[in-house]
C-alpha cells in the first residue's frame, strides 16, 4: 500500500472516512490495524518517510483519534521510543459506528426477555458470520495458523482491521507444568461494536467460541477494547514452532 507525503485540506473536527485514499486516513487505519505501532514501523509499511507519517501522527492526535505511548523497555539507552495506538474516540468514530442504537435494542430486548435473549442473540449473530467466513477458513487447510491468517483476512474486510502474528511461545501459562506451546496471536485492531460489547459481554464470549469453532482449536481471549485494552487480542495454540538451527 503507497501513500503520498501531500495531504488534502481537511475541515477541522473532519475524521477518517470509509472507503477514502486520503493519506491521513491510511495512516489511521494502519495504526488501528496494527497498533502499537511505531512511526519508523509505518512509514516502512505506508512506503512513505518517516517524516510524512509524523505530520499525519500528529494531526490524528492533535484530533484525538490517536495517542502516542512509550514503548516496552528493550534494554538500550536513550529515550524509549513512542508507539501509537488509536484512542476510544479513535474507536468510535472509525467506520461501522451504530453503538448507541445497538446498545438501545439490546437493552429493550433484555428488559423484556431477558439476559438468555441476549446471549441467543450474540450466538445467532456469530453463528450466522461463521457460516459466511467457513468456506474461506476450510480453503486454508488444516494448519491453525493459516486458518487464523484467512480469518484475519475475513475480519478486516469486515471493518475489524484484525491481523495474525505467529509466536514461538504462548503469553498463557499451562497449568499442568508442561512445556508452553507456540501459536497465533489474532489481534482486531478495531471493533465497530465495541460499546456495546462494552455493556454486553455475551458478545465478545460468542465471538470467541465462533473463533474456537471455525479454528478447530481451543482459543483464548487475551485482551478486548471493550474492556479498555487498545486492541482485542485472542490467542489461538497451534502445533510445536520449530527454531532454524545454524
Amino acid at each position: 500500500m503507497q501513500i503520498t507525503d501531500e495531504v488534502a485540506p481537511r475541515a477541522a473536527g473532519e475524521t477518517p472516512r470509509e472507503g477514502t485514499d486520503a493519506p491521513r486516513d491510511r495512516v489511521f487505519a494502519a495504526v488501528l490495524e496494527h497498533g502499537p505501532v511505531s512511526a519508523a514501523a509505518l512509514a516502512a509499511r505506508l512506503g512513505v518517510t518517516p517524516a510524512a507519517v509524523r505530520r499525519h501522527l500528529e494531526a490524528l492526535s492533535d484530533d484525538g483519534l490517536i495517542e502516542a505511548r512509550s514503548a516496552r523497555a528493550t534494554g538500550r539507552r536513550g529515550r524509549p521510543a513512542r508507539v501509537y495506538v488509536a484512542t476510544e474516540r479513535g474507536q468510535a468514530q472509525a467506520p461501522g459506528l451504530y453503538d448507541e442504537l445497538a446498545v438501545a435494542a439490546l437493552e429493550y430486548l433484555a428488559d423484556e426477555l431477558g439476559e438468555p435473549a441476549v446471549r441467543a442473540f450474540a450466538e445467532r449473530r456469530f453463528g450466522e458470520l461463521a457460516e459466511r467466513y467457513r468456506p474461506v477458513i476450510e480453503a486454508a487447510g488444516p494448519d491453525p495458523r493459516e486458518r487464523a491468517r484467512a480469518l484475519a483476512r475475513q475480519l478486516s474486510a469486515d471493518g475489524f482491521a484484525a491481523s495474525a502474528r505467529t509466536v514461538a511461545v504462548s503469553p498463557l501459562a499451562r497449568p499442568d507444568g508442561a512445556s508452553p506451546v507456540g501459536g497465533v496471536q489474532l489481534c482486531q485492531g478495531h471493533c465497530p461494536v465495541h460499546a456495546v460489547a462494552a455493556r454486553f459481554p455475551q458478545l465478545c464470549e460468542a465471538e470467541t467460541r465462533t473463533f474456537s469453532e471455525l479454528l478447530g482449536v481451543h482459543v483464548q481471549r487475551l485482551a478486548t477494547i471493550a474492556h479498555g485494552e487498545h486492541v482485542c487480542t485472542t490467542f489461538v495454540p497451534t502445533p510445536a514452532v520449530r527454531k532454524d538451527t545454524p
